[in-house]
């Protein structure tokens, strides 16, 4: 993993978010990537927020890089040809230290937020 924090904006990045639900959504079962885009665009259709595919990959091969998860291909179910890539956690210790890493940057945002809105709202 490496040894520089993923979020160091004002608020969480776009792809440490993506990354954290990526990473809980391998860890419950093995997904492939087109999966994993339908289910997050299902999750956050309600909150205005569509993950976009490109977004998607770039967070999946980021984790792939950092040694977090691994990729292999599998024939996908009843296709005699066809393989889909599937994910899966390589090193859950580095996923777990990922994950509390940016459940900080997400504690302190939503504390930045409760400010804002005290301040500003009430």
């Amino acid at each position: 993993m490496p040894n520089k924090r993923e979020s160091t904006g004002f608020l969480i990045k776009q792809r440490a978010f993506l990354k954290l639900y990526l990473l809980t959504s391998i860890e419950k079962e093995r997904w492939y990537g087109m999966q994993l885009l339908d289910e997050l665009k299902k999750a956050f259709k309600p909150y205005g927020y569509i993950p976009q595919h490109s977004e998607i990959y770039r967070a999946l091969h980021e984790l792939m890089e950092d040694g977090i998860l691994t990729r292999r291909k599998v024939k996908e179910d009843g296709a005699k040809y066809k393989e889909v890539a599937v994910y899966s956690i390589a090193d859950k210790e580095q996923a777990k230290a990922y994950k509390k890493l940016v459940k900080a940057d997400l504690d302190r945002g939503e504390q930045l937020i409760r400010k804002a809105l005290t301040d500003n709202f009430s």
